[in-house]
């Protein structure tokens, strides 16, 4: 047997492909009794983008890809936490806070300590050490050279 694809085009024109509903020839997307629902999600999809932005710029947060906006974001939550009513939850989350800081603390400091020794290594890369194997002996023994 087939495999059933969704009657619909897509923008591009290209057949859909996805699998239609079980009593229709099109997919969720594509038939038209889904239409209403459809716009709806695309319009709670916009109202997504811009809510995005709007807490963004409210809360300074750019993103989770450094240990700054991981700390930016884990300040943001303790904030939040200390300023609510006492609990066992509060308590919980508060403590959880406190454990994700601490594990940053010592991320952001191996981050701090690699940088720093490769910096070092960089600024030594000039130098030759005497350890080097292709250095010439700066202390040779008498006779050596026999």
């Amino acid at each position: 047997m087939a495999r059933r694809i969704c009657q619909a085009r897509r923008s591009d024109g290209l057949p859909c492909r996805a699998p239609p509903l079980l009593e229709s020839d099109f997919c969720s997307v594509h038939d038209p009794a889904n239409a209403e629902a459809m716009a709806d999600a695309r319009k709670l999809g916009g109202v997504r983008r811009k809510r995005e932005v709007t807490l963004a710029g409210a809360y300074d947060f750019e993103g989770l890809d450094t240990v700054q906006q991981l700390r930016r974001l884990l300040l943001v939550a303790a904030f939040d936490m200390l300023s609510l009513e006492n609990s066992a939850a509060r308590a919980r989350v508060i403590v959880a806070i406190v454990l994700a800081g601490a594990k940053l603390l010592e991320v952001g400091e191996f981050e701090e300590r690699l940088e720093a020794l490769e910096a070092a290594k960089h600024q030594h890369e000039s130098h030759r050490s005497l350890f080097d194997l292709d250095a010439e002996d700066p202390f040779p023994l008498p006779g050596a050279d026999l």
